[in-house]
This record gives structure tokens, sequence and C-alpha cells, in this order.
């Protein structure tokens, strides 16, 4: 029976390892290069600080399609004026942040399965993700379209050194860094633009790119022939841009003072001023992840490890915790307030009166009296002896030796008698005088008298008594022989001692 059970377990185990190397066998390859400049190339281009929160919130796609369908229904409202207003929202906070930019919402909006992608991509290969950007910025200064003007400032600075083992399907890491910020850090403007026409020639051709036009319906009233940008209208944001980018490290982060100061009700509690940023799988809405790998590393961080995502998101799941808890103990009726009110208080177990001395004794008695004996007899009686023996009194004796008596005749002689006989002389002794003056020694006398009669009464108490009377002259007659009886082997004492004597002498002679 037991051959049987394992032999059917072990199918069962050999059949799931199978299923599951079919699943993992049919997850969908990297994205390649060609596909990686495809879909970052409508983004490329904007402030580090705007890609670094379009990146986040793409992770989040359900999330984005209903940000995008709100933003267009409250066109007139953009910036932090627009961020605060979605805040009761379930969004995660780096979509409610997009809510802000009403341009780039409306290019999200468009093309879903595009977002979706984006999103993917950024979780499974970020530093690819980042490596595309760069390289997408350096054709389009090649090609003249990107500059310092004045609604940006291009800076550009030595990448690291690339590494000696380089990945054959992979692009080289990039010479330079080229940082894109807003001119006014509270004004930004978002870049428009045809891909084709900012980076040259497309050199993918199996793989176009994207190009989002803002749509008619928005009424954002672009000309697609003046320049190869269009800036539009900038928007005045004084919080709501909170995100930037590692480049070094090919990583996003988070400004903490910015994010709180507009995320109020879902605040970072960190002494640093930049955390990194980790994806929230509870805020994916159902919506599958696009590799096992990626889907198994997001539910262990939602299960396991949630260290970099309490740091992201604050002491959320602490409260949850404490908030159970809580009601574990009080039960889960009792943590609204208002219950507690209603709550009957005479069926709440009333403490002991301080003054009930029943429980002290109980106590007392249970005191385990035989257990204070054998720690008493444990005592080693002997390391007590080796610790007093161990003291050296020389050096007690040198301490005393030490002692500086002619300091102590100098503080004697310091003293100033003639100030001690200064307030000697002036003590008022007429008031002295006054006080033993004024005693009343009417009182003192009758006293005196008072119990000068009760002894006199004590003593002549029971004279016409005859049975008293005896029993006096008897105690008398007793005392008096036990005196003579006590006196007389002192007499036969001393009268022997000079005989003891002379005969001590003779037998020493």
């Amino acid at each position: 029976m037991h051959s049987i059970l394992r032999g059917v377990a072990a199918l069962f185990v050999a059949t799931l390892l199978l299923f599951t190397a079919q699943v993992r066998a049919a997850d969908p390859p990297k994205f390649n290069v060609e596909q990686l400049d495809q879909m970052l190339a409508p983004i490329a281009l904007f402030p580090d600080a705007l890609l670094s929160q379009v990146l986040m919130a793409t992770t989040y796609p359900s999330d984005v399609s209903q940000a995008a369908e709100w933003a267009f229904a409250n066109r007139s409202l953009k910036g932090d004026e627009a961020v605060k207003a979605v805040q009761d929202k379930p969004w995660d906070p780096s979509v409610q942040s997009l809510v802000a930019f009403p341009q780039v919402l409306a290019m999200l909006g468009e093309k879903p399965e595009w977002v979706q992608d984006l999103g993917d991509a950024f979780l499974a290969q970020p530093s690819d993700v980042m490596d595309s950007v760069q390289f997408l910025r350096s054709k389009a200064r090649d090609t003249g379209n990107l500059s310092s003007n004045e609604q940006q400032i291009v800076n550009s600075e030595a990448a690291a050194p690339a590494p000696q083992t380089l990945v054959v399907t992979a692009r080289p890491p990039p010479a330079q860094i080229i940082t894109i910020a807003p001119a006014n850090p509270q004004v930004v403007f978002v870049p428009i633009y045809n891909p084709v026409h900012v980076f040259g020639p497309w050199w993918h051709p199996l793989f176009p790119p994207f190009f989002f036009p803002p749509p008619v319906r928005w009424g954002f009233g672009w000309n697609p022939v003046s320049t190869a940008i269009w800036w539009g209208v900038g928007i005045g944001v004084t919080n709501a841009l909170w995100g930037g980018v590692d480049w070094r490290r090919r990583n996003v982060n988070i400004n903490v003072n910015q994010w709180n100061n507009i995320n109020v009700n879902n605040r970072i509690n960190s002494n640093n001023r930049n955390v990194n940023w980790d994806h929230n799988p509870g805020n994916r809405r159902g919506v599958p992840y696009r590799d096992a790998n990626t889907r198994d590393r997001m539910q262990q961080n939602r299960l396991g490890d949630r260290g970099g995502r309490q740091e992201y998101r604050g002491r959320e799941d602490q409260r949850a915790q404490a908030r159970a808890a809580l009601s574990d103990r009080v039960g889960a009726e009792n943590l609204d307030r208002e219950a507690l009110r209603n709550i009957d208080r005479n069926q709440i177990p009333q403490r002991t009166p301080a003054g009930d001395r029943t429980s002290a004794g109980d106590r007392a008695a249970a005191i385990d009296r035989s257990q204070a004996r054998d720690r008493v007899g444990n005592l080693d009686r002997s390391q007590v002896q080796d610790r007093a023996s161990n003291i050296d009194r020389s050096q007690v004796r040198d301490r005393a030796s030490t002692i500086d008596r002619s300091q102590a005749q100098e503080r004697a002689s310091n003293i100033d008698r003639s100030r001690v006989q200064d307030r000697a002389a002036n003590i008022d002794r007429s008031q002295v005088q006054n006080r033993a003056v004024n005693v009343d020694r009417r009182q003192a006398q009758n006293r005196n008298a008072s119990a000068a009669r009760t002894n006199r009464d004590n003593a002549l108490r029971g004279a016409n008594d005859g049975r008293q009377t005896r029993q006096q002259i008897d105690r008398g007659r007793a005392s008096q022989a036990a005196q003579r009886h006590n006196a007389t082997p002192q007499r036969q004492s001393r009268v022997a001692r000079p005989a003891g004597g002379a005969v001590a002498q003779r037998r020493n002679q």
C-alpha cells in the first residue's frame, strides 16, 4: 500500500514539474533592442522626473486606463490641483501623479497594450530600458533636436566604464549619460514629437516607432508642421513632480519630501531624502505579468520581504497588523469608538480592591519556604570567608596613614573664634530672661503636688487591711534572708583567698 502511494506521489510531482516546465517554456522571450527602441521612442525625451513617473505608472495598466478617463472628464484641472483631486482614488500614487499632465495621459490612453508592454519591460528589464532611453537621446542630440532651451536644460556626463563581459544580444552601455530637467523646476513642458522626425531615419524597419499625436477631442490644438517638437503650454507644479532617475544604477527613485507634500494620505516614513521605488503588486488589479520570473519575484515581494515596499508605501502594513492584533484582543466590534461608549461597564471584571488582604495572604501562603531554606543552605560560607581574608589590610592602613592631619588642624585653626564670640555676645539675654520669667511656676508646682498626693495614696493604700500588711512583712523578711544568704559565700571566699595563697606559696617553696 505504501509503495503504491509513493508511486502516485512521485507521478504527481513529475507531472507538476513537467507542467511547470511547459508553462515557463511558453513564456514569451525578453524584449529585444528593436522592440525597446520602438516602445520608448515616444517618451525618451521627457524630463527625467516625468519619465520616471511614467515608467512607474505603466506597471499598473488598469489604473492608467481609469486615470486617462478621469483626466479627459476633468480637462480643466492640471498640476498639483488635479493630483489633490484624485487622492481618494484607489490608484497607485504614480498613476495619480500623471493627472497633473493631461498630455501624457492622452497619449497613454490611446494604446493600452503599449502601456502594458512598456510596464512589463520596465519590471523585467530595467537596465535595458534605461540603456534604450540613453541611446534614443543620443540619436536626437546628433540630429540637432535635443538641446537646452527655454523649456528644458540638457546636460551630458561621462558614463561608467563598460563591463568587460558583454551580452551579445544586448546593446552596449552608453558612453555618455544625457539628463533632461525643466528650465524652471515649477513649470513643466511635455514634449510632443514624431519620432521619425526627431531621431532621424528609423534604423529598425521591422519595428517602426509609435507616434501618438494629441487626440482632437482633448482640444490641445497642436501644430505638427511648425517644429520637430511641440511644447504646448507649460504646467505649473510644486510637488506633483517627485520622481528621479539614477542613471548609473539604472533605476528610479522618489524624492520623499515632495512625495509627502502631495500624497498626504500615503506618506513615506524615511529619514533619507531619496528612496528607491519598488513595485506594489497589490495595485496590479489582477493584470497578469508577462513572464513567470517576474510573477514569482513580485509574489515573493508581496508575501515575504516587504522592506522596500514598506519604505515606499509608508507603514500601512504595520498599521493593519496592529489593528488586527487589537481586534483579536478586544473584538472587532469594539474597535469602533461609538461601540466603546455603549459598553455596559457592569459587565467589565472589577479589579481587586487595594485593601483585600485575603489575596495578599494567599500569596504569602503560596511562598515555598523550603526553597528559601535551600537557598540559605546553599550559601558557600567559605567564599565569604575567602573574600574577607583577601581584604588587604595594609592598603587600609596605608590609606589611614596618608590622611593629611595637618589639613584638618589647619581647618580647625582657621575657624574664626571671634565670630563665634560675636554670635554669643549678640544673644539677647533679656529675651531668655523674659521667657524664663513668663514661665508659669504655679502649673509646675501644682503638677508636683498632685504627683506627691498620688504617691502617698499609693503608699498608704491597703494600710487598714491586715492581710495585705502580713504579706508585705513576709516579703520584707524573705528579702532580708536572701540578702544574708547571698552575702555568706562572699565572706567565705574572701577569707579563703589568703589561705589558698599561703598554701600555694608553701607548695612553691
